[in-house]
């Protein structure tokens, strides 16, 4: 993306010239999906898609924000003595939350400031579009007001921001992996206490293919909290013979040992995924460690039969893109990333057959679902950072 337009549209709504510009990506999840609350290990990156913003520093108390992906909404101003969370205000509410809570973690906001963003993560695509402009924004500020603001303090006010002002009961992993994206790498992030460690991923010979199924995520809400109940009573019948205070604590054998103290078929089968995904990231890391990049595919193959056939959280929108990947020629491997019930799926696409892919994957896709799929190459990119005012993107 090039920030001239960015510029230009500063320039004619705010008619003064920014001073600064600030990026933060979106992100995909390479394996390790719903583990997160279940005490395991994700495996995120950042991607090369993301939300740019052109800021400057205002004299009084005001923030006045514009989204030119929400060009209809006009300007939204909000005053730094006045952060409550406010409906109307729709997008602006994600900067507003981590304003709030810098000042309340104890940095001075002395002014108000005025800025411009534009996102090119698809909306509603599960690529985290909202964690993108919490930690832009704490990363604007810091920037703004030289806060000198840890990242990992930032990450935490982010993930704040959503479970706390927004009112979404999520884990770190959206803000984390956005907050700490390295090129050309993903990050195992333990979410029970954020110790992580980096995993080269080289794919000369190969693109990341992220494929939209352009079906909003209505059921992703209700079925998350359906399945976070779900994990937490398998994990208070486990707690009833075993010391442990999450499922990302278990191993394989000790889920086939102990699983019988689960009652409940339905139960079983969901703490099952959350153990064995678990499990699936640590290998993950080791594979790639060891420049493996088939036997990382195979476990991603793992990773979605898992989430449809014991978690139940793909559809038939994603499975219909999941396996026609699987069956096209040049595939290492595919599986749904994110919630699920729509979003989006990652396949890891032969540079050579990427053209045909995405012509028989979308082909199959649109015979059985009878609207079209959207598909994007990523690439693994660099976390939240400020960017030059001339950098084009």
């Amino acid at each position: 993306m090039n920030l001239t337009m960015l510029n230009t549209t500063f320039e004619n709504v705010f008619h003064t010239l920014p001073e600064r510009a600030f990026f933060a990506p979106g992100r995909i999840n390479l394996i390790g999906e719903h583990t997160d609350y279940n005490g395991g290990h994700v495996f995120p990156c950042a991607i090369t898609y993301g939300t740019y913003a052109v800021a400057r520093k205002r004299e009084d108390q005001l923030v006045r924000v514009y989204s030119m992906n929400f060009a209809e909404k006009g300007i939204i101003e909000f005053n730094l003595n006045e952060l409550e969370y406010d409906k109307h205000q729709n997008w602006a509410n994600y900067p507003k939350g981590m304003i709030r809570y810098i000042i309340e973690a104890g940095y001075e906001i002395p002014s108000g400031f005025e800025c411009v963003i534009q996102g090119n993560i698809p909306n509603g695509a599960g690529l985290s579009s909202s964690a993108s402009i919490e930690v832009l924004t704490g990363v604007l500020v810091n920037g703004l007001f030289e806060l000198e603001l840890p990242r990992l303090n930032l990450i935490k006010l982010g993930k704040k921001v959503e479970n706390e002002f927004i009112g979404v009961n999520s884990g770190v992993m959206d803000q984390f992996a956005i907050g700490m994206g390295l090129k050309d790498a993903g990050i195992l992030l333990d979410c029970q206490n954020l110790k992580y460690e980096y995993a080269p991923i080289h794919l000369e010979n190969h693109k990341i293919l992220i494929m939209n199924t352009n079906k909003r995520r209505e059921l992703a809400d209700s079925k998350y909290n359906e399945r976070r109940a779900e994990c937490e009573e398998a994990l208070a019948q486990l707690q009833l013979k075993l010391p442990i205070e999450a499922l990302g604590q278990l191993s394989e054998e000790e889920f086939d040992t102990n699983q019988s103290l689960i009652t409940n078929e339905i139960v079983r089968k969901r703490a099952k995924h959350a153990v064995y995904e678990n499990i699936r990231t640590l290998k993950a890391l080791n594979e790639l460690k060891a420049g493996n990049v088939e036997a990382f595919g195979q476990l991603m193959n793992q990773s979605h039969i898992s989430l449809r056939d014991d978690y139940e959280v793909t559809g038939v929108e994603l499975d219909t893109l999941v396996e026609a990947a699987w069956n096209h020629p040049g595939v290492l491997g595919a599986r749904m990333t994110g919630a699920g019930f729509g979003g989006c799926a990652i396949a890891i696409v032969a540079n050579e057959e990427v053209e045909r892919f995405i012509a028989n994957v979308g082909a199959a896709y649109l015979d059985k679902i009878g609207y079209e799929a959207d598909f994007y190459v990523a690439s693994i990119g660099d976390g939240a950072k400020e960017i030059e005012m001339e950098e084009a993107l």
